[in-house]
């Protein structure tokens, strides 16, 4: 990473530099530290507290010199809505996981990702903000160096991250918005499986999920769904607990031939870009089963227009 140093820059030290203009962490300061010319001027190494002049350069060793050695390049299918030096944002399709796991070592958006850039002979790290169920579609996102995941992280701790999702769900729901406040925790029975708890429950985890409801037909309900919470399971868990599980959830629900996976697809995802810090905002079209279903449960509404903003082509 190298930054031209301007009229703005220019007398400030290299720590002000990497603390308050470009809101570098501690800890990945100082691992640049440690890297042979992990902060250079000029490409010769300097410390923080070297004073930057007009016209030089400051080179950050902020890319990946060497890829995963446990992550397999495999190619596989796999949409890209944007792309740069520092992010990638996929949209998963159904049926693909996140990352590896037991029974999926090569399967994954990972491994997808990780042929991509093999192809182009650059190093690459798998470093996702968010993570989706296998069964979940829809967008993901995907920092491509440790500044960019820094800086993410921080933006999903401080809520500037905003997730949305469309979901399907079994029954008529009778508020049109609401927040379902219902802390979380993992089942005794099993290391996947979550339950609502009670808050004075010793592993409880807090959990909010603000809804909107955009269509009521046929005995289902079509959702637009703001985890404001990111828990593990909590869409399904929330509607479920609410006594609408979603379409097709062989976990909290019950299976359905209308649909061969959960009905849960994370449809819009708004985020601060890492270097340039100007709002992104991205939405990825539904898959196709997802569509199907829609458009045999809530026929009435997309005769009217009602949810052309969300079932529109790419």
């Amino acid at each position: 990473m190298d930054i031209l140093i301007d009229e703005s820059l220019a007398g400030q030290c290299v720590r002000r530099v990497l603390q308050v203009e470009l809101k570098l962490s501690t800890k990945m300061i100082k691992s640049l530290k440690y890297r042979p010319l992990g902060i250079a001027v000029d490409g010769k190494p300097v410390t923080v507290r070297h004073t930057l002049s007009l016209g030089e350069c400051l080179s950050l060793a902020v890319e990946d010199e060497e890829s995963s050695p446990a992550l397999a390049p495999v190619d596989l299918p796999l949409d890209i809505l944007y792309e740069d030096e520092d992010i990638v944002v996929p949209a998963k399709p159904a049926d693909m996981p996140t990352h590896p796991s037991h029974d999926h070592y090569t399967d994954t958006v990972a491994n997808a990702l990780a042929f991509r850039y093999a192809k182009e002979g650059i190093p690459f790290v798998f470093r996702p903000i968010n993570r989706l169920d296998r069964n979940t579609s829809g967008l993901l996102l995907i920092c491509r160096n440790k500044r960019a995941a820094g800086r993410m992280t921080q933006a999903m701790q401080k809520g500037e991250i905003q997730k949305t999702y469309l979901a399907v769900c079994i029954g008529e729901m009778q508020e049109q918005t609401g927040v379902i406040d219902a802390p979380l925790h993992r089942t005794k029975e099993s290391i996947i499986v979550r339950e609502v708890c009670a808050p004075t429950a010793p592993d409880a985890d807090a959990a909010y999920t603000e809804y909107r409801v955009l269509a009521v037909e046929n005995g289902y309900s079509l959702v637009l769904v703001r985890p404001l919470t990111g828990r593990t399971h909590q869409i399904r868990v929330h509607f479920a607990h609410a006594g609408h599980p979603l379409v097709g959830d062989d976990l909290y629900g019950t299976p359905t031939p209308m649909i061969d996976r959960h009905a849960l697809h994370a449809y819009q995802l708004s985020f601060p870009h890492p270097k340039a810090e100007e709002k992104m905002t991205f939405s990825a079209p539904l898959c196709a089963d997802m569509l199907a279903l829609i458009k045999q449960c809530f026929p009435n509404a997309l005769t009217k227009g009602i949810l052309d903003e969300y079932t529109k082509s790419p």
